[in-house]
């Protein structure tokens, strides 16, 4: 491999134990506890959470509605609590149109749902083909935002029989907005209605180091540096990695491990890159954060300020890589491609390469069952308020909304301030022209 042993697919920690679900002590292996020595075939499952979106233009309102409707999109003192739905009916309706010529612009919808519905095929492939007949393994994509929820997903897996499951987050990085806030509708669905698998999951809490992770991105970049250099020649490039951003008081003060995921992912990365190339004097890495909304300080430096910088310093050939997101979306397809694309040219960069998301690349599904087969069979058995806690998110708070403009977490605000802060809310998403949607990666 490119990298060896510097991931956590690598390291093959845990210690036995019993399969347990939330609150049980040490365990090993899902399937290994709850199914040896069993004659019976075992129905093994693995849940993909992702965020979802739109599929069509009709679905781009609905859509927005449950975004905002969420509150770990805003959260509104309880006082208040009673107006999410407005608030949110409102704000959908307003960006509603706009957002649309978003998606129109990339071929009518976002193709997050068909690449996620894609990989878990794959997966389920994948593992049935090692599996042999005793066991048999199903995977259900659960949505945060659009079809199939959650519910969906699990209402599939009880149709099935499934009686145990590996929880794999697409998201490779941890962040309570993205992670944490699908692990949160998973859990309660579990406790609502599917005890069965709220006793028998496993959860992978990150897969940012993981081996086979590196390993892919690391050959995905060198191919572009290569395809530049064979378009162009050899010359000074930069390879600028674009991570979704996140406000930088969710890393200060509520402990959220992605900024340093993500730096640990690009070090990685970097290091695999210039393996492959051999030649990497030319080649410089820099990491950037793409995707921020209103005046609050979010993690820097901005993807558009680090181009306009780089040209400004004499770069003249930039190879992007979204480093955050698994499946392309509209944050890749028209964020990266066009809007930073012509901020790259207008600044005097004139060779601009993107590298492509993961998708459906055989070795990232390899590295996607690897992940799957470690937390069956190998590693400790982790449950969905482990996988937070390990993360520095306790379940048991409230959700942390953020309401564009505002410094302070929500919750801690008064009814008065509070009522100021939509208002103000309101007046920016109706009036001004932000980018609140590139916030939620959809």
């Amino acid at each position: 491999g490119v990298v060896d042993g510097e991931g956590a697919a690598a390291r093959g920690d845990g210690d036995d134990g019993e399969l347990g679900g939330d609150g049980a002590g040490p365990r090993r292996g899902v399937v290994a506890a709850a199914g040896a020595g069993a004659e019976a075939q075992v129905a093994g499952g693995s849940v993909l959470l992702n965020l979802g979106g739109p599929e069509t233009l009709d679905d781009v309102e609905p859509f927005l509605y449950n975004l905002f409707a969420d509150p770990d999109i805003i959260r509104l003192p309880s006082a208040m609590s009673g107006i999410q739905t407005a608030l949110a009916w409102l704000v959908a309706k307003r960006r509603a149109p706009r957002s649309r010529e978003a998606y129109d612009s990339i071929g009518g919808g976002s193709p997050i749902t068909r690449f996620t519905t894609q990989q878990a095929a794959l997966l389920e492939e994948s593992l049935n083909a090692d599996s042999g007949e005793s066991v048999e393994f199903r995977c259900y994509v659960a949505m945060r935002y659009w079809h199939p929820f959650t519910d969906e997903a699990l209402a599939r897996a009880t149709r099935d029989e499934c009686d145990c499951a590996v929880v794999l987050p697409l998201y490779p990085h941890f962040s309570i907005s993205t992670t944490g806030s699908s692990l949160r509708a998973l859990l309660a669905e579990m406790q609502a209605s599917q005890p069965e698998l709220m006793a028998r999951h496993t959860v992978v809490p990150s897969w940012h180091d993981s081996l086979g992770y590196v390993n892919v991105m690391s050959r995905l970049v060198a191919d572009e540096i290569k395809a530049l250099r064979a378009d162009a020649g050899k010359a000074p490039t930069c390879v600028l990695f674009s991570a979704h951003g996140v406000p930088v008081s969710y890393i200060e003060r509520a402990g959220d491990p992605y900024k340093r995921h993500v730096e640990r992912t690009v070090a990685l990365v970097a290091r695999g890159t210039s393996a492959l190339i051999g030649d990497a004097d030319d080649i410089e890495f820099e990491l950037s954060f793409q995707s921020r909304v209103g005046p609050v300080e979010w993690l820097r430096p901005y993807t558009d300020d680090a181009l306009e910088a780089l040209a400004a310093r004499g770069v003249r050939r930039v190879v992007v890589v979204p480093v955050s997101f698994v499946s392309e979306h509209i944050e890749t397809l028209e964020e990266i491609d066009v809007e930073y694309r012509d901020v790259a040219i207008n600044a005097g960069i004139t060779h601009w390469r993107r590298v492509p998301a993961l998708n459906l690349d055989k070795d990232f599904i390899s590295e996607l069952k690897t992940l799957v087969n470690q937390a069956l069979y190998v590693k400790p058995v982790v449950s969905t308020s482990e996988a937070c806690v390990v993360n520095s998110f306790d379940l048991d708070d409230r959700p942390l909304g953020v309401l564009t403009g505002v410094e302070r977490d929500v919750e801690l605000l008064n009814t008065r301030t509070a009522a100021v802060a939509i208002a103000l809310t309101l007046l920016l998403e109706l009036f001004f022209d932000t980018k609140a949607l590139h916030l939620f990666g959809v």
